[in-house]
């Protein structure tokens, strides 16, 4: 029987006995051992982290002993297991469960914990003793760290006891609160005697005293933020993010997504080669590096992989939309990144640089607490650590290059910039119209009307002009407008037969519909007072380029069929001064 497809599937137990298609990920188990006992992994949302955590309940849980075989037997470290496997009894939470509603979310955080932690006293009973009940008060079991601090007090005397500590997701409802409510209620629950702080203060002790029985620590996050606030300097556990042997813990590499595509291509379920599946995802969600060490080692976002999968597989089509609905859903609640930066100011500049430029280079924050989100290069990490940048490269002083991932990443963080200046008024479109005049570039080959559209409202709405003055700056304005839309996969500098294509607009082959035409187009700049010569001297500039970029191998197929379009415009200052086709 053909392997299901374990979209939205995070039980790793469920996953092997009911025949899903799982990506062996235990070789890491090896590696975990080899790193000190508390660690703390950082990973964007959909990334594949609760997985990772039910393979590691799975594999350590003394529950599981009698189903080592049927768990981990086909797998990795079930022909190599090390010694402490189903060693432990586990302790685990999933802080994603708890509501993010400020009038019940310290209730839910409370109900959440202490259901846990009786649910553990429950499941390991026959170990710990039923007198473990006998030093629980009722009032002992109602407080999330009371309830834990007693757990591990008692195991400790016991003696012999080894609790392996999970909690998943940490600072999902924290960011919400963050996002939603703002700093001071987010204080409240991460400062001082705040709930949170307190419950974590519970943690660090029983990991860090004399003899604990919580012996060994695995945390998963989004982001440093909560973690920092809540302990003080970030020194709960040893952070593993960017370290090189874990770049791939999560994810999928691009051998082990040709091994899946081969498996369900030799099934006669896959309803194209293999090459051309890996060739449509690739630039829609591939290219995710979390160690500068690990550079050839890019990644695919598993759960958009796993989305594509279950189209093609079930259906034998390509999904209708490329984008995951939940990771879009995901990416809406990051927009308050920008909002926390009033006026548009020096971290909104971020988003326009990396438009602009295509790359920004900084080092990467480990810890910082939320009031430091807007500090400039707190912000870049934080768009590093959420999946909206990947380090791409380092400069020649070894700091971390960044750069946007792919498509579907890239329009994400476009529209921050957009709706960044529609929220301040500074630009707004019509962008029914947009569409409609995109569309007739794409199939109708009429492309002057989409950019004179563009150029008239520049003109009509004078505050944007200061933010578009210079080449680099129109180019992404315009990058971050046509980005909008789907039957192109579009590229800046896209480097063609000895130079680079400003832009190249490749029909895209997740499109519902391919457009005929391929359009490579040349943006020239000339600055204010520009004579006519001047900017004839730039579009013949651009002619020459244009025809040297058609003969690219990349575009002969559109160029055989008559499908290909060359254009220029150039601009003069913020006014759009020619437009002409080769």
């Amino acid at each position: 029987m053909m392997k299901q497809i374990p979209y939205g599937l995070t039980d790793f137990g469920r996953i092997q006995k009911e025949n899903y298609y799982y990506v062996d990920k235990t070789m890491f188990i090896e590696k975990i051992e080899m790193q000190p006992s508390y660690l703390f992994l950082i990973r964007p949302r959909r990334f594949g982290k609760s997985l990772t955590l039910a393979m590691l309940e799975a594999y350590y849980d003394v529950r599981y002993a009698d189903q080592f075989d049927e768990l981990f037997g086909n797998l990795y470290i079930g022909q190599h297991p090390t010694p402490i496997h189903n060693q432990f009894l586990i302790m685990r939470f999933n802080f994603s469960e708890v509501s993010s509603n400020i009038n019940e979310v310290e209730e839910s955080f409370r109900l959440h914990c202490c259901g846990k932690l009786k649910h553990f006293l429950q499941k390991y009973e026959h170990i710990l003793g039923k007198e473990i009940w006998n030093v629980l008060n009722a009032e002992t079991l109602e407080e999330p760290g009371a309830l834990l601090s007693a757990i591990n007090s008692y195991a400790t005397l016991k003696g012999d006891i080894k609790i392996y500590l999970l909690i998943d997701e940490y600072d999902n409802f924290t960011n919400t609160i963050l996002s939603t409510y703002g700093t001071d209620l987010y204080r409240k629950a991460t400062h001082g005697e705040g709930y949170i702080r307190r419950f974590f203060n519970v943690i660090k002790a029983a990991t860090t005293g004399m003899g604990s029985a919580v012996n060994r620590l695995f945390i998963t996050g989004v982001s440093p933020v909560t973690m920092d606030d809540v302990t003080s300097g970030f020194n709960i556990g040893t952070n593993i993010t960017t370290d090189p042997w874990f770049n791939d813990l999560v994810g999928f590499s691009e051998k082990e997504l040709r091994e899946m595509l081969t498996y369900y291509k030799e099934q006669g379920a896959l309803p194209m080669s293999v090459d051309d599946a890996v060739t449509m995802m690739k630039p829609n969600y591939n290219n995710y590096c979390f160690s500068k060490n690990k550079l050839a080692d890019c990644m695919f976002n598993s759960d958009m992989v796993l989305y594509c999968m279950k189209s093609l597989i079930l259906h034998g089509v390509k999904p209708d939309n490329v984008v995951d609905p939940n990771i879009r859903t995901d990416f809406n609640k990051l927009a308050y990144l920008v909002r926390l930066d009033h006026g548009l100011g020096e971290n909104f500049s971020v988003i326009k640089e990396i438009a602009e430029q295509g790359e920004i280079v900084t080092e990467i924050a480990t810890h910082f607490s939320a009031l430091e989100m807007t500090d400039v290069d707190n912000f870049k990490s934080l768009l590093f650590y959420f999946g909206l940048l990947s380090i791409k490269g380092v400069d020649m002083m070894g700091r971390p290059i960044l750069h946007i991932p792919n498509l579907v990443v890239r329009e994400q963080l476009f529209n921050f910039l957009i709706q960044g200046y529609a929220r301040h008024d500074i630009f707004k479109l019509n962008v029914n119209r947009l569409s409609t005049l995109f569309e007739n570039m794409s199939f109708k080959g009429d492309w002057k009307p989409l950019f004179e559209f563009l150029a008239d409202a520049i003109r009509e709405q004078s505050r944007i002009r200061e933010y578009i003055e210079g080449e680099a700056h129109i180019k992404g304005f315009l990058l971050a407008y046509l980005s909008m839309f789907r039957y192109y996969q579009l590229y800046p500098e896209y480097e063609m037969n000895k130079g680079f294509a400003d832009f190249f607009f490749k029909p895209s082959p997740v499109a519902p519909v391919s457009p005929p035409y391929t359009y490579l187009l040349e943006v020239k700049y000339a600055k204010a007072g520009a004579s006519e010569k001047e900017i004839r001297a730039l579009a013949d500039d651009a002619r020459e380029q244009l025809i040297r970029y058609s003969k690219d191998e990349c575009v002969a197929e559109a160029r055989e069929k008559g499908g290909l379009k060359l254009a220029t415009i150039v601009w003069r200052s913020w006014e759009l001064v020619l437009m002409e086709e080769v």
